[in-house]
C-alpha cells in the first residue's frame, strides 16, 4: 500500500460580484472546490492506496518540522499547479510581528523533497497554469533546484500550449511497453506545459503533432520522478477525467514511481 500526499488542484470561487454603487462591490457567494478529487479517486480506486489531498495554501502554511514528518510518513509526493514560491517563501517572512525577534530562515522544502526522492520516495509532478514554467513564468520550477529532479527541461518563457480543438497523446516505443494499446481511445486534452527532453528522462507519451513530451520518467538516486505535462483535472483535463481508463492510467503512473528497480 502506498500513502500519497497530493498538493494542489484546489480553488476558491468568489462571486458573482455585484457593483451596487461606486463604493460597493459585493461578492454574493464563496465556494471551495477540490479539482483534485478525480486524481485522488483514481489513485485510491483499487483499494490499495491512500491519498491525502490538500490545497496549496495548507502546504504553504506548514510550520517548521511539519513537512519533514510528511516526508517520513508518505511514500509518494504529488505536486500539481503548485508554483515555486510556495516552496521558497514562508508566511513569517511577511509577519512584521516576527521581524527582529529571531533569524527567520526555514529548511528548504525543495531540498527536503529531492533528498527524500534520492533516498527512495516517489515524486509526481503534474501540469497546469502554475506548474513547470507556467503562465508568464509563474510556475518557476526551472528557476529552483526542482529542475534537478524533473524528467524534462522547463522553458525560459511562458510554456502554456492551448487549443479549443485539443491535443492527443502519442505513445512512444518505451511507452508502449508500459501502457500497451490501452490509450487508443483517450480523449483530447485542452492544453499542456511545453517542455524539452533531457538525456536523464525517458519519454513515454508525446503530444501528437508537436512531439512535445507529455509523460516522462527518470531515476533520481533510489527514487523515481514522473512528469505529466498536462493537468489531471479540469480545465485541460475536463474530457480526460471522464475517460473510462482514467483510473487505470493513473494507477499505472503510480506504479512507475513506486516499483523498485
Amino acid at each position: 500500500m502506498a500513502k500519497i500526499y497530493y498538493v494542489g488542484d484546489w480553488a476558491v470561487l468568489t462571486g458573482p460580484t455585484f457593483a451596487e454603487s461606486p463604493f460597493q462591490h459585493a461578492p454574493k457567494g464563496l465556494e471551495i472546490f477540490n479539482y483534485g478529487v478525480w486524481l485522488k479517486n483514481a489513485l485510491e480506486s483499487d483499494g490499495n492506496h491512500e491519498v491525502n489531498s490538500v490545497p496549496s495554501w495548507d502546504f504553504y502554511k506548514l510550520g517548521p518540522g511539519e513537512y519533514e514528518k510528511i516526508i517520513d510518513e508518505y511514500d509518494v509526493i504529488v505536486f500539481s499547479d503548485v508554483e515555486g514560491k510556495l516552496f521558497q517563501l514562508n508566511p513569517d517572512f511577511f509577519n512584521r510581528e516576527e521581524f527582529g525577534k529571531k533569524i527567520l530562515t526555514y529548511p528548504d522544502r525543495l531540498r527536503l523533497t529531492l533528498d527524500a526522492v534520492k533516498a527512495g520516495k516517489g515524486l509526481m509532478l503534474l501540469g497546469g497554469w502554475y506548474s513547470f514554467t507556467g503562465e508568464t513564468g509563474k510556475g518557476g520550477w526551472g528557476r529552483t533546484i526542482l529542475r534537478e529532479a524533473i524528467p524534462v527541461k522547463c522553458l525560459d518563457f511562458e510554456d502554456l500550449v492551448e487549443s479549443t480543438e485539443g491535443y492527443y497523446p502519442e505513445v512512444t516505443p518505451e511507452g508502449r511497453r508500459v501502457f500497451g494499446d490501452s490509450l487508443g481511445d483517450i480523449p483530447p486534452i485542452l492544453g499542456y506545459n511545453q517542455t524539452t527532453e533531457i538525456p536523464e528522462g525517458k519519454v513515454l507519451l508525446r503530444v501528437k503533432g508537436t512531439g512535445d513530451p507529455l509523460l516522462a520518467v527518470r531515476q533520481l538516486g533510489k527514487g523515481r520522478v514522473l512528469a505529466y505535462t498536462s493537468d489531471p483535472a479540469p480545465h485541460w483535463g475536463l474530457n480526460f477525467v471522464y475517460w473510462k481508463h482514467y483510473n487505470d492510467f493513473w494507477l499505472k503512473c503510480l506504479s512507475l514511481v513506486t516499483e523498485k528497480s
